[in-house]
């Protein structure tokens, strides 16, 4: 790849230019475009890894909707911004409607004033020349380590939410009573070895609802699964429009007479349900019935203070400061309930 790649990390979204990216040609000039070979097979493939795609063009938006519907592209493009436009604007808006970060953003495009545009507003996206598309499938940053089964059918869990989405914004009440209609069925226990592909895909793709940012390895994960010291949880959730799949992991280090949470981190797809309060509140139910307290770590970053609004709002208090590490401690004296709008299960 030839371009600016700042930020070598994984990218969750790639965006798409259309005009002598996608297809030949300059269809607002009337050219009979075609698609440009490998696209589609790398589309699909992305797909099938769970790397979302959207569409960020300077054109007609029902012109150029209608030409990928009819090349059979359209399903796969969430939140497409086809506009005149910056492209810059565009790449911000598909990061604010997939609520991803532009850290996770790639952008590939034909013109190299586009992507300096891109790169100079948001240079934490990765900009990449369309003359490079055959190459894309090997990039390491589209390229997870696993293809878990929730990162096959990460576009069509995103459909789901945009029909939530919809269904919320038609909810003329409390939100809580729209919560309590969703039938919310939020799963929790001891992660399983299947399981460990997902827990370590979250730990290296969630940011903002993560309280430590730490990450580990299948590997390290494993040893932690079968640690007599350490209770790794995963948690997933279910509504009456489909599953999220597996979108909660904690790590607790078990001592004789407290629990430190290592790790608590929700995916940010859930962040309107009001569960991540449930992870927590289970991690302090099973604390509790232990007889110890529980130490929370926190590392600040930009991105999840949430987490730390939760711990106070849940009764933690600051212990001490550790450089840029914060421990919290909750003594756990009363019990702890579930929010009412949400049922948990045991696995």
């Amino acid at each position: 790849m030839s371009d600016k790649k700042r930020g070598g990390g994984a990218r969750k979204c790639l965006i798409w230019d259309l005009d002598h990216t996608v297809w030949d040609g300059i269809l607002a000039e009337g050219d009979d475009v075609k698609l440009r070979p490998g696209v589609l097979e790398t589309v699909r493939a992305l797909d099938q890894r769970g790397i979302l795609q959207s569409v960020a063009s300077k054109n007609d938006h029902a012109h150029a909707l209608g030409k990928l519907r009819e090349l059979g592209l359209a399903e796969y493009f969430l939140a497409p911004q086809i506009h005149w436009g910056s492209k810059a604007e565009s790449v911000r808006a598909i990061a604010t409607a997939l609520n991803i970060g532009v850290d996770a953003l790639a952008f590939v495009d034909d013109q190299p004033f586009e992507r300096d545009e891109v790169a100079f507003s948001l240079p934490e996206v990765l900009c990449l020349d369309a003359a490079d598309i055959a190459a894309l499938l090997a990039l390491p940053a589209l390229t997870p380590r696993f293809v878990t089964e929730d990162a096959s059918r990460r576009r069509q869990m995103y459909l789901e939410d945009g029909v939530r989405a919809d269904a919320e914004a038609r909810f003329d009440g409390p939100k809580d009573e729209f919560l309590a209609g969703l039938d919310l069925r939020f799963t929790v226990g001891r992660a399983q070895a299947s399981d460990l592909q997902r827990v370590e895909e979250l730990t290296l793709r969630t940011n903002q609802l993560n309280a430590t940012g730490y990450t580990y390895s299948y590997e390290e994960l494993d040893q932690l699964r079968v640690s007599d010291d350490h209770l790794l949880l995963v948690a997933g959730l279910d509504d009456r429009y489909g599953s999220y799949g597996k979108i909660g992991v904690a790590l607790v280090e078990r001592g004789a007479t407290a629990w430190t949470l290592k790790l608590l981190l929700m995916s940010c797809r859930v962040m309107s349900r009001g569960v991540g309060t449930v992870m927590l509140a289970y991690v302090m139910r099973e604390a509790r019935r232990a007889g110890v307290t529980l130490i929370a770590e926190f590392v600040p970053t930009d991105r999840n203070r949430q987490l730390y609004v939760l711990y106070r709002f849940t009764g933690f208090e600051e212990r001490e400061t550790r450089g840029n590490l914060t421990l919290l401690e909750h003594a756990l004296a009363e019990p702890v309930e579930y929010p009412a709008y949400v049922t948990v299960v045991d696995a």
